[in-house]
């Protein structure tokens, strides 16, 4: 399996390459020449495999340059009992009226993200050793990928990391966990800004060439395709969990911000996965939402993006997103080029003329979700059954029953646990005691590390030069 850029200037790289590499170096994003295709035969080989068994089948089919010993027991490390809680990894539990959730938030930061990063802190640490080198990670989060991250990495041999966050706007929560961390090789860097401000960041440094080699720069942001292709494995699971034959069909609904959640299930469906619909949920900011209702692509600056109660998907500028309309234009590496060089100038582009591609070839729907609605949503789901859901996963529930179609099952794919947003959950639910592990107790009193920086890549690039060697 060889991985080729959206841009189509990047020569064929193996796996591990790309696993370390970040964004393209003609600025695009890593896929693979083509997605492997599952046929029937093989999901009734997969349906009753444990998640680790199934892990290892679908990841050993992008991950070919791994000896398959190493990529098991890379596999067997990471889904673990012990880091997530639960025998399933991603159990699924069913709301009612064919609305199910996908239990994606047991790891060690209460996140789905840690399914992916858990996965991407082992396969890292075993190519840099495989390689002899070293790594310096750069990444932004705009709540849950810089804890997910850090966990993931803390410790790590030949691992540093750079994580941006926008000062003052993750929960108290989101903030203690990534902050309490005392690991030497964490580096955490609040900005002055939004997300897309500490993105951009990220980006700029990663298209510096010759910064990049000179402190061996990689990433762990959504765009990482090791990343993706652990998230492709439970949207199989999932499947597996709410039907009983092949001849069924389910839909997805999730929580995006930066598209890259749904961009694994996305690609499940092309590999054959049964699926339906792939149903984008928003909050307030809604830039996807109104692409996939009505053509038009539309990234807002950081002065236009709304600070909402589900502060993850505050997001204006879809990372993943050009890896879909990569496949929608028909892999036109030119179109896509020229398309995605006018969005880092700020200007939008409309593909109203693919709306029914979109809908009926690809399969997207989406809805959109406001502060009144989630909080409605939490309290509508507490007192029917007795469940807690956090602010995201509420987004992703109330536009799955608005969406949904007569006798549709969808599997609204879960956030994170609701522990971290103590305060947005009150509001809905009133003084409900929320239940939070153990380990996460108190956590909020712990002493904070983090520096602040104005929302410059030049001083984030400085910080970097002051903890890294650069290579010779």
């Amino acid at each position: 399996m060889k991985y080729i850029s959206t841009r189509g200037q990047t020569e064929p790289m193996a796996f591990s390459d790309v696993l370390l590499m970040g964004l393209a170096p003609d600025g695009g994003l890593m896929l693979p020449e083509q997605y492997p295709q599952i046929d029937a035969a093989k999901l009734n080989e997969w349906r009753n495999l444990s998640y680790q068994a199934l892990a290892y089948e679908i990841m050993s089919l992008f991950a070919t340059d791994i000896a398959s010993d190493d990529l098991k027991d890379i596999v067997n490390r990471t889904y673990t009992v012990e880091a997530f809680g639960n025998e399933d990894i991603v159990p699924v539990r069913e709301l009612g009226n064919g609305i199910h959730i996908l239990g994606l938030s047991n790891g060690p930061t209460l996140a789905f993200k840690d399914i992916a990063m858990q996965f991407l802190g082992n396969a890292f640490e075993y190519v840099l050793k495989q390689k002899g080198e070293r790594i310096t990670i750069i990444g932004a989060t705009s709540g849950d990928t810089g804890s997910a991250a850090e966990y993931a990495l803390r410790g790590k041999e030949n691992v540093e990391v750079f994580m941006l966050s926008p000062q003052g706007k993750m929960s108290e929560f989101q903030r203690a966990q990534m902050y309490s961390l005392t690991d030497k090789n964490i580096h955490n860097i609040a900005i002055d800004g939004m997300f897309d401000d500490c993105q951009d960041i990220v980006k700029a440094l990663q298209e510096d060439a010759d910064f990049k080699a000179k402190y061996s720069l990689g990433t762990v942001n959504s765009i990482n395709w090791g990343r993706i292709l652990a998230q492709i494995v439970y949207y199989f699971k999932a499947y597996f969990a709410t039907t009983s034959t092949n001849e069924q069909k389910v839909s997805f609904c999730v929580p995006s911000g930066n598209f890259g959640n749904i961009c694994a299930g996305h690609i499940a469906r092309e590999m054959g996965l049964p699926v339906e619909r792939l149903i984008v949920a928003t909050n307030e900011n809604d830039v996807l939402n109104e692409f996939f209702n009505g053509g038009s692509y539309q990234p807002r600056p950081a002065d236009k993006t709304y600070v909402t109660s589900s502060p993850s998907m505050d997001i204006s500028k879809a990372s993943n997103f050009e890896r879909f309309i990569y496949l929608l234009l028909g892999k036109d590496t030119q179109k896509v080029n020229e398309l995605f060089q006018g969005v880092k100038s700020g200007k939008g582009f409309e593909l109203a003329e693919l709306s029914q591609t979109i809908n009926e070839r690809f399969g997207f729907a989406a809805g959109k979700s406001t502060h009144a609605n989630r909080l409605a949503t939490i309290k509508a789901v507490y007192e029917a059954t007795g469940d807690l859901i956090d602010p995201h996963t509420a987004d992703g529930v109330k536009v799955a029953k608005e969406l949904q179609k007569n006798g549709e099952i969808i599997v609204c794919a879960e956030t994170a646990l609701p522990a971290k947003f103590a305060e947005t959950m009150q509001e809905a639910i009133g003084e409900v005691a929320i239940p939070r592990p153990a380990h996460t107790q108190d956590i909020e009193s712990l002493p904070q590390h983090v520096i602040k920086l104005d929302n410059q890549a030049s001083l984030v690039a400085d910080e970097i030069v002051k903890h890294v060697e650069p290579i010779a």
